[in-house]
């Protein structure tokens, strides 16, 4: 378990949030499945709460706004320095900024975008709300992975958007690399993967999308509990060296991953 007290470094992946069709049904689901409490968060963008893990925070949860075509899905936050420059560079670069650069109340200033892909991201320049506040607990984030067909172009783009190296990852390198993958990189942050991009030809995956993994202590109990909770299975639950592994979605079709660590469960796949 590795708690985040401090402002995450550009680059670093720092949130995950759900734009749901349903929220009551999101919280209900999320909270017996992960074991999640809820309070509110900043309702700039419509109702909007906090997913709380023993009394850290770890992801949000909002409602897709009326009259949008916003699919039901996780989307990974990366934290930045400055959020109008960045964004600017994502315009620069070839990826559409959707929403923002906009304040969320005090916690901070955001922006929502897709890259060269379509693949959908956000960037956070924290203010009084840092992001996640524990990783590497069950129940938390463990790791974020594009999933594209053109990981060269999206390791490129992500290099000049962020200022930060892509390198190359070993193939079998990340929980995704069972199911799909027959390339990557990794994103590093000070000498850290913080996150990963996968080249995959799941046709069935549909688009480009960043997949979100959570921890969980035992992944085969996760599955039957998801399906007991009116979620579906996706793939698995597979084996990688990083541990065991099932990509899930919830009722209303938002689809993650959770991944049991190999070894004691030591935190970041």
């Amino acid at each position: 378990m590795t708690a985040v007290k401090v402002r995450l470094a550009q680059g670093t992946p720092c949130w995950v949030s759900l734009m749901t069709t349903d929220l009551a049904g999101a919280t209900e689901f999320y909270g017996a499945l992960l074991g999640w409490e809820f309070e509110p968060g900043p309702d700039r963008l419509g109702a909007y709460v906090r997913a709380v893990l023993n009394g850290a925070k770890v992801a949000g949860l909002g409602v897709t706004p009326p009259g949008t075509a916003y699919p039901v899905e996780w989307t990974t936050y990366f934290a930045v320095d400055s959020a109008d420059q960045v964004a600017q560079r994502i315009r620069e670069c070839g990826g559409t900024v959707a929403v923002g650069p906009l304040a969320a109340d005090r916690a901070g200033r955001l922006a929502i975008a897709s890259d060269l892909s379509g693949a959908v991201f956000g960037i956070w320049e924290a203010a009084g709300h840092l992001g996640w506040e524990v990783v590497g607990e069950a129940g938390a984030p463990a790791w974020s992975e594009l999933a594209t067909a053109d990981d060269e172009g999206a390791a490129g783009f992500y290099r000049a958007v962020l200022g930060r190296a892509v390198v190359a990852a070993d193939p079998c390198a990340g929980p995704g690399a069972a199911d799909d993958g027959v390339d990557g990189a990794r994103l590093p942050v000070g000498g850290r993967p913080v996150a990963g991009i996968r080249h995959s030809t799941d046709a069935a995956g549909g688009p480009s999308r960043w997949r979100v993994h959570f921890t969980v202590a035992d992944t085969d109990l996760t599955v039957h509990r998801a399906l007991d909770l009116g979620g579906s299975l996706q793939i698995g639950p597979y084996d990688t060296p990083f541990g065991r592994v099932a990509r899930l979605a919830d009722p209303q079709g938002g689809r993650f991953s959770v991944v049991r660590p190999a070894g004691a469960g030591t935190g970041r796949p």
